[in-house]
């Protein structure tokens, strides 16, 4: 062949490569384009059909507004100031926490021998006597539960036979695995649990949440092929979700819950569903103002829609089981719902179990595998856990499995009658005392141990500082703003003393207004330290100095 026809259909040959390799790129880029405008126009429309026009609209604003809020406060000189402001609350908080004077030593190294057995015990006494609040008392909303010399002396004693014992080595400690076995069981039992349930012991109801939700995660993703796992919550549900949410990469989405029942919205709730949710959230009762939500509707719409359902009874735990047989009025919210899937429970709270201890329960064993760890190849052997921790204290078990089997269903019906029956005192003179119903109002309708206060004429955060100057420590509540108490066996005791405490206090917070208005002076300024921190907190768009401050504290619970 001629070179030069040679050449010719050569550079033929490499047009058309080149030209093919361009249509090639330009294919690429195209389809990558359509995926990402499919990706985002999929996001709008879930956002739209979620939210609505309007709530999408507010979403933006409230998102723009807390953006440039954000940066506003990064401004040169105006970061200094903020800082400045939270270095010295900071500081202030420093004070309060960390005890100094005569009598308390700080010991920030190792003794170079150690001490016997006397100084210790000397120690530990001036440690357990340090200035606190008085929760033996009754003036300590939630906390201690029980508080009785006896339980105590008995779950110390509990401590002492099983205090090197370990449930990672169940052939080692065969008695640590029964009892935490037999708790589930109980704990099963009394929230009416189908036969071929599951669950197991954790170290608190943070770590039962996380485990539910971890569940729900792996079951989606290995059932449905999620990869990008959204739940749906009330807004007053627990902040442990929001933790599962960063810990596990599950989008949250909130729910309002709207006056007067301030319970979770079923509609909008249904409108959030899409085919990335693996899990609705029910609270029986919440946190904040001690409401239980219509599980029985949730657990239709489950049932309708295929989602697992998540009842948190952390803080309801043994009291929401047992208020019908102590003479109150039960809503359906436990595993006779068809809908329910999980449950957590705390049994160190109304269970009076020592701190440290909780239980995740699940419709059936299949749904408890999914929060499995397990690690066949390892070097070191087959290793499994059944939650967040390896290792864990064998002395809480015992301590928890001594205080059920000595309370018993008996003491915990005739604990619900008390509790529930002081929360019901304290809810019933704040809406019938005058000296109290002319200012205050209770948050829905209460039905558990949670007694949550708000005020429209006055400043609830005033009260709240009011009360703890008269030694009573309560919950700061925040959207609205709010006060609750949560009621104790040692709270019910006095709770006639909080009802005429509150009383006072609000008398002389009004007294405080009409002098105001007598001498035409604006409303104070904020003077405690529940005023000052929730007043400025509802009234900033971003919360970042909040996040600073909150960092703080945590900061000082570690520095020695």
């Amino acid at each position: 062949m001629p070179i030069s026809l040679r050449n010719t259909i050569s550079a033929r040959t490499g047009g058309s490569g080149t030209q093919l390799l361009s249509l090639n790129i330009d294919l690429l880029r195209n389809i990558i384009f359509f995926l990402f405008l499919w990706r985002w126009t999929k996001k709008a429309y879930l956002k739209l059909k979620g939210r609505g026009f309007a709530g999408s609209t507010i979403d933006g604003y409230v998102s723009i507004r807390r953006t440039l809020y954000g940066l506003f406060l990064r401004a040169p000189g105006v970061r200094t100031q903020v800082q400045k402001q939270v270095n010295e609350a900071i500081t202030k908080l420093q004070a309060k926490l960390i005890q100094s004077g005569p009598g308390i030593t700080r010991h920030l190294t190792l003794p170079k021998e150690g001490w016997t057995d006397e100084t210790v015990q000397k120690e530990l006494e001036t440690l357990a006597n340090m200035d606190h609040t008085k929760w033996e008392d009754g003036f300590v909303s939630g906390a201690v539960y029980h508080g009785g010399d006896d339980l105590i002396k008995l779950q110390t004693e509990a401590f002492g036979k099983f205090t090197v014992a370990n449930p990672i080595h169940p052939d080692v400690f065969p008695g640590v695995r029964k009892m935490e076995a037999e708790i589930v069981a109980m704990v099963l039992g009394i929230f009416n649990a189908p036969a071929g349930a599951a669950g197991s012991t954790t170290s608190g109801g943070t770590e039962s949440i996380l485990m539910a939700c971890l569940s729900a995660r792996q079951k989606a993703y290995v059932e449905r092929g999620v990869t990008e796992p959204e739940m749906i919550l009330p807004d007053t549900g627990h902040t442990a979700f929001h933790k599962a949410g960063h810990y596990f990469g599950i989008k949250v989405h909130l729910v309002a819950c709207p006056a007067p029942n301030y319970q979770v919205s079923i509609p909008a709730v249904s409108r959030l569903i899409n085919g990335n949710t693996i899990l609705l959230v029910g609270s029986a009762p919440n946190f904040p103002h001690g409401i239980i939500d219509d599980i029985s509707a949730l657990s239709k719409l489950a049932v309708a829609r295929r989602i697992p359902l998540h009842v948190d009874c952390c803080l309801g735990s043994f009291l929401v089981p047992f208020l019908g047989a102590a003479g109150f009025l039960a809503p359906l919210f436990d595993f006779r719902l068809r809908g329910v899937t999980s449950i957590s429970c705390d049994t160190h709270k109304y269970g009076f179990a020592p701190k440290g201890n909780s239980t995740v329960l699940y419709r059936s064993a299949k749904l408890r595998t999914y929060q499995y760890f397990i690690s066949a190849d390892w070097s070191g052997g087959v290793y499994a856990s059944p939650n967040m921790a390896g290792s864990r204290p064998g002395a809480l078990i015992a301590g928890c499995w001594a205080s059920l089997m000595r309370v018993g269903e008996a003491g915990y019906i005739a604990s619900a009658h008390e509790i529930v029956g002081a929360a019901r005192s304290i809810a019933d003179a704040v809406r019938t005392n005058p000296g109290l119903s002319s200012d205050l109002q209770i948050v829905g309708e209460p039905l558990v141990s949670v007694v949550a206060v708000r005020s429209t004429t006055l400043d609830i955060y005033d009260i709240a500082d009011g009360m703890s100057d008269k030694g009573w420590h309560l919950n700061a509540l925040q959207n609205p703003p709010a006060v609750h108490m949560a009621v104790t066996l040692p709270v019910a005791k006095v709770w006639q003393k909080f009802v005429t405490d509150l009383e006072a206090v609000v008398e002389a917070e009004r007294e405080k207004e009409r002098e105001r208005d007598v001498n035409g002076r604006k409303k104070g300024e904020a003077r405690g330290d529940s005023a000052a921190l929730y007043g400025v907190a509802g009234s900033l768009p971003n919360k970042s100095v909040v996040v600073e401050l909150a960092g703080g504290f945590l900061d000082t619970l570690y520095k020695a």
